[in-house]
């Protein structure tokens, strides 16, 4: 049986909550803990939210860093966010690695939210077992992340596997996260959603509800779910062959609306050679940050050739 002394602390930093938990050494969730995110007072509430949270787990962890997934764009070399949406006031800029080692006394160690889910996928999820991994999250808006060799890809400015602003058939009239229009995020997303019903009907309502009524029978949101669902499993298809990884999967509110279309999609665009790389659901929903967290802050003992656990003797 794995020991809590064993375990390690992850932290969650999102735009409306901030979670963390204490992840054991096989992945299970020991206990978890969270409170609103104070994104309005700005990074330094933000970070002591954190820190209060963390410093909570920290007793019953080993003596190793303090894993964090975020909202943002970080810099893979310094721990800071080079960019980050208007979830997150000021957020960009915030050196959350060192302020929130600052706070808590220990090493810390940083990466994106979705990075950390897709780490987490890997290591004790619906990628268990496979150390090249594609993810993508659909949720209001649309992330991904590469996990190779068991360990996050961050790339070279923390931005790998943004298939947000992947061109996207169809999608010439709609206008993407990023301020442009006839990307991958317009039509395959939360607010895609709701700007494709927009555009069929004329009647504004959210992605959430547009996913509610194609279940319900509603002809349009079954159109704009299915288009949707299409796209993004065509894009993926595309990037399979480019990426190479052994699984894709997806995550993210929105994104068992659009399976069923976009695993049609993918199968049908797959070439051959890439037949055996399946198109699956994540399976850690709400925990999968923080359990790829905890996971990151185990990545010194991977690097040194022990296991990332070290659940033997000292």
């Amino acid at each position: 049986m794995t020991s809590p002394a064993h375990a390690a602390v992850g932290v969650d930093i999102g735009g409306t909550k901030t979670a963390a938990a204490l992840v054991a050494a096989d992945g299970t969730v020991l206990r978890r803990l969270r409170a609103p995110t104070p994104a309005g007072s700005g990074p330094g509430a933000v970070l002591d939210t954190a820190a209060r949270l963390a410093a909570e787990l920290i007793p019953g962890a080993a003596d190793r860093p303090v894993g964090v997934g975020t909202a943002g764009t970080v810099d893979p070399a310094t721990g800071g966010i080079r960019y980050a949406t208007d979830s997150l006031p000021g957020w960009t800029g915030t050196a959350v690695r060192a302020e929130l080692a600052g706070r808590l006394g220990r090493p810390v160690r940083v990466a994106n939210d979705v990075h950390a889910a897709a780490l987490g996928e890997s290591w004790a999820g619906a990628g268990r077992g496979r150390g090249h991994l594609l993810l993508v999250a659909v949720g209001t808006g649309l992330g991904g992340a590469l996990v190779r060799h068991g360990r996050i890809d961050p790339g070279a400015r923390g931005a790998a596997g943004a298939v947000a602003h992947l061109p996207a058939p169809g999608a010439g009239r709609l206008r993407c996260g990023c301020g442009r229009y006839g990307h991958l995020e317009a039509v395959a997303s939360g607010t895609g959603l709701a700007a494709g019903y927009a555009l069929r009907t004329g009647e504004r309502i959210t992605g959430r509800e547009v996913a509610e009524r194609a279940t319900a029978g509603d002809a349009a949101a079954r159109e704009v779910v299915e288009r949707a669902g299409a796209s993004l499993g065509a894009a993926l298809a595309g990037l399979v062959t480019t990426l190479d990884p052994q699984v894709v999967l997806v995550a993210g509110g929105a994104g068992g609306a659009l399976l069923p279309a976009a695993t049609a999609a993918y199968a049908a665009e797959l070439p051959s050679g890439w037949a055996d790389v399946p198109l699956l659901p994540a399976a850690l929903g709400a925990d999968a940050v923080v359990v790829g967290a905890a996971r990151l802050a185990t990545e010194e003992l991977v690097g040194a050739g022990r296991p990332a656990f070290d659940e033997g003797k000292d």
